[in-house]
């Protein structure tokens, strides 16, 4: 039986299947549709098909991840939406934060909200931080807020009352009441999103739910029929943010859920590969064609971002997001990235891309300018003739002529100009390592990293060595390892819950009540009994009394008031470099990470028939080390073909189906008995 993932990226659409009973797996890569994603699903299944032999009928799960949600959301392409609040109170989703990142800026302006202000209306109720009823919720007050929404034919509503994360009774009213009389307009209450404090974020948070949850309905709806089409009619899945799964179903009611899905897996995917290594410390960095991104595992498991914000920048706050999401730094460093000169004749690269269309100069669909994808080619990592498995045909003249564009104005010859724009990258991306490890106070040298996409593995013998990891790893069909790793994830649900009390032996108890009521909803949101193999991770929110934010640390059943509070020392200590153990501790919230167990994709020793050395080498190729080395003659190996346990010595390149991997000279690549690719640094004899 089949066990099939998509992911759609900015450029390709990705496509892995992995059969239980054979061990066979199936793989295809398409360019992304930009104006209907399932097609390139579609397109993608009906290559594997043709390809590999993919069978539909014997699919038995099928997980899809994409880009859908977060391009609706920066694109500005959500549906037109309303926000129903407590009277006095209109005004929070624009006054947001009094912090200003960018402070000494005069021209700076507060993020536009995405409901604007005459769609954004008041009613008569108050609930205290205690969820005491102040005001009982006036109804009446509903009447003109229909009509003006009829009026402005809003098709998306959110609710949002003070202090609903506590009691949600007026919330639930009021949405029945909406959904009663707008049938066709969904309707989204902020207590079925976050039960999290903060006004602000939590507006913020069931505004943007609101605002793609149409989009993501009608979406999912058309990937279904879709899919049936095709007879693939299994059970269906989507990537979460969280490194989980849900149903589509589940997906749909809160699809704010799904913002860095596509990213998500090639997370989960890292993770699976450090368990296979023996690594508990991964970094994961995915270079795909229009962005890298990089989180960190930790002690085996992904890190959540406590405090997401979309679209925020060093000088922009953009906007907080209170669903978790998997820690992932994400920059305009692909291999579609433009390199361009700017207006005082420095070399920049990214952000902006060249997409799938028209591309990469070298893919021939009428790009003209440089990008990274086309520095690799000239510099002679890429083979022309053997891209993507053969599917497509690079012109490596149409990228040098590309790559001249920049080479001149800088008085450099062609390859030098290409070794430039690809040191640039390399710059932005160890920067991107450095925030997820460095910056989070975790040291890079004790991590393996796990590179991936289809410009990644070329990148990555020199990314592992000037962060001096342990070991640098190229995972199986790393070009579409996001779909890969989709295969590696099980379904995964997060509940959030706000609680203020100070640490005492009594609130210690109440922790401990309070997580087994969130256990039992867990077991109800996956529909399993009592004996349902649940893994659970408890967390808790907790500051120094007088602080404003807090952190998390672990929390156990049978912890006592002095072991939390040495754990909770310890993260904050992680977080601010110091600890206060004679401050008194105050719990904010808490966080029950709850994961269904399920099968994942396995990886089986590879076996060493029709494998040697001499069956892998394809033959030799030059490949330009910048002007010390200059052009060096490296033997080129087929993946498929090498051996387990082969040692090899660089410098030498590695091509497979979805890209090609350069190991540089001074380093020694392995093969794990898994087909794992290692890279180490040489040792001194």
């Amino acid at each position: 039986m089949i066990r099939l993932a998509t992911d759609v990226g900015g450029t390709f659409t990705d496509l892995v299947g992995y059969d239980e009973r054979t061990g066979e797996v199936f793989t295809a890569k398409s360019l992304t549709t930009v104006k209907d994603q399932s097609e390139g699903v579609l397109n993608a299944i009906a290559m594997a098909e043709k390809k590999d032999g993919l069978r539909s009928r014997d699919v038995i799960f099928f997980a899809h991840g994409g880009t859908t949600v977060i391009n609706a959301i920066t694109e500005r392409k959500g549906v037109r939406t309303a926000l129903v609040t407590t009277a006095g109170f209109r005004d929070v989703l624009e006054i947001g934060r009094g912090n200003r990142p960018d402070l000494y800026n005069l021209q700076f302006h507060s993020p536009e909200p995405f409901v604007p202000r005459n769609l954004r209306f008041e009613i008569d109720e108050r609930i205290d931080a205690r969820g005491n009823v102040i005001r009982p919720l006036d109804l009446s007050g509903l009447k003109p807020i229909v009509q003006k929404c009829r009026e402005f034919q809003v098709e998306a509503i959110a609710v949002l009352f003070l202090h609903s994360y506590v009691n949600p009774d007026h919330e639930i009213q009021c949405a029945r009441a909406l959904a009663a009389a707008l049938p066709h307009v969904t309707v989204c209450a902020s207590h079925e999103v976050s039960r999290q404090w903060r006004e602000y974020e939590r507006t913020n948070t069931v505004v943007l739910n609101a605002y793609v949850q149409p989009i993501i309905q009608h979406y999912f709806a058309r990937l279904e029929e879709a899919l049936a089409r095709q007879d693939l009619t299994c059970p269906y899945y989507a990537m979460q943010s969280n490194g989980g799964i849900s149903t589509f179903d589940q997906a749909t009611q809160s699809p704010l859920t799904l913002v860095e899905s596509g990213p998500a897996g090639g997370v989960a995917g890292a993770a699976r590969i450090g368990q296979v290594i023996g690594a508990t410390e991964v970094l994961s960095l995915d270079v795909g064609g229009t962005t890298a991104k990089c989180s960190l595992i930790h002690e085996g498991r992904p890190t959540l971002n406590s405090e997401y914000r979309l679209e925020h920048t060093r000088i922009e706050p953009g906007y907080p997001v209170q669903v978790p999401v998997v820690d992932i730094v994400e920059i305009g460093s692909g291999g579609g990235s433009i390199a361009r000169i700017d207006e005082r004749g420095v070399l920049k690269v990214g952000p902006e891309s060249a997409g799938s269309e028209p591309g990469p100069a070298c893919y021939g669909r009428g790009g003209d300018r440089p990008t990274l994808s086309d520095a690799i080619l000239t510099i002679g990592v890429f083979d022309p003739a053997n891209f993507a498995g053969g599917t497509m045909q690079l012109d490596k003249s149409k990228a040098i002529a590309a790559i001249e564009t920049v080479a001149k104005p800088l008085g450099l010859s062609v390859e030098d100009a290409a070794m430039a724009i690809i040191e640039i990258a390399h710059a932005n991306m160890i920067n991107a390592l450095k925030l997820v490890t460095v910056q989070r106070g975790h040291d890079p040298r004790e991590a393996a990293l796990v590179i991936s996409g289809g410009a990644g593995p070329a990148l990555a013998a020199r990314l592992g060595r000037d962060l001096n990891v342990k070991t640098t790893v190229v995972p199986p069909h790393p070009g579409i390892f996001s779909a890969w790793g989709m295969l590696a994830a099980e379904p995964r649900a997060d509940f959030r819950g706000t609680w203020f009390a100070a640490l005492s032996p009594d609130a210690v108890e109440e922790l401990s009540r309070r997580f087994r009521q969130l256990e039992q909803e867990a077991v109800a949101y996956f529909a399993k009994g009592a004996d349902a193999d649940i893994r659970f991770t408890y967390r808790v929110e907790a500051r120094y009394k007088g602080q404003e934010h807090g952190v998390f640390a672990t929390f156990q059943h049978g912890d006592t008031q002095e072991t939390f509070g040495d754990r909770f020392h310890a993260s904050h200590e992680r977080a601010y470099t110091f600890r206060l153990p004679a401050s008194p501790i105050e719990i904010t919230g808490l966080h029950l990470e709850a994961v269904l167990s399920g099968p994942v994709i396995a990886m089986p020793r590879i076996s060493d028939e029709d494998r040697s050395m001499d069956a892998a080498l394809r033959g030799n190729r030059d490949v330009y080390f910048g002007s010390s080395l200059g052009w060096l003659t490296c033997p080129v190996y087929d993946r498929g073909k090498l051996p387990p346990a082969a040692v090899i010595e660089g410098p030498l390149l590695v091509e497979e189906a979805t890209t090609t991997t350069l190991i540089l000279e001074r380093q020694v690549l392995e093969v794990t008995a898994e087909g794992v690719l290692l890279i180490r640094e040489q040792t001194a004899s």
